[in-house]
């Protein structure tokens, strides 16, 4: 059984890229355009493993890990941000919401399949 993932990004050629570099590997993606979207498909798609970008409309990815993280059955569930957000504060904000790892954009398909096998097993 593939490991699932669940994108959370408003830009859609970085979903399609991530979705494409993913599934390569065999992994089974489901994506949301925002935080409150991606709050949306928790419950019916169960991801083993959350990728979100931190600037978007309607629910940012803190908004949107913090509220994940609430939820007794995604509590130890990994999240990588994914953006452009290179601040040290905001990458503390990330960690104090519950993020698992932060990756810079632009990245590289390789970094990212390390960094997901590597808190997604």
């Amino acid at each position: 059984m593939s490991k699932k993932i669940l994108i959370v990004d408003d830009s859609n050629s970085m979903r399609q890229m991530i979705r494409f570099t993913l599934e390569e590997e065999g992994y089974q993606i489901e994506e949301a355009v925002n935080g409150r979207q991606g709050t949306e498909k928790l419950d019916s798609f169960h991801p083993d493993l959350i990728i979100t970008d931190i600037h978007m409309p309607e629910m940012n990815g803190i908004e949107f890990i913090s509220h994940t993280r609430e939820h007794a059955k995604f509590k130890f569930t990994p999240i990588i941000v994914l953006t452009t957000e290179s601040e040290k504060n905001m990458q503390d904000e990330g960690k104090k919401a519950g993020a698992t790892a932060w990756l810079v954009k632009p990245f590289s398909p390789d970094l990212l399949i390390e960094t997901v096998k590597k808190v997604a097993g």
